[in-house]
């Protein structure tokens, strides 16, 4: 795979890690919304069910958070090595031209 494309490919999967990251923080605001709601409430089910469901998606934002923070500095060490400015900018000129 071409460099420049390669880079590319991998600055897309940090985004929608990021993205990913964000709908996780997301639902769990959405599930402790709903866990204030039922302390009024007092449905067993919803108190007996929300904590573990709570925990389990804090557990996958961990986990999606790690692997974010692996492939962001993965990504940033590959176009530092490869001097993607510069191929980006050799791109812009090539296109320009016509190339």
């Amino acid at each position: 795979m071409e460099t420049l494309k390669k880079f590319e490919l991998m600055e897309k999967i940090v985004r929608e890690l990021e993205d990913l990251q964000h709908s996780q923080q997301a639902i769990i605001q959405k599930i402790g919304k709903i866990e204030v709601d039922n302390i009024e409430l007092g449905d067993k089910k919803l108190e007996q069910d929300l904590p573990d469901m709570h925990q389990r998606v804090a557990d996958n934002l961990d986990s999606i958070v790690g692997i974010l923070d692996y492939f962001a500095n993965k990504t940033e060490k590959f176009g530092n090595k490869n001097n993607v400015d510069e191929l980006k900018e050799q791109q812009v000129i090539n296109d320009a031209i016509g190339k």
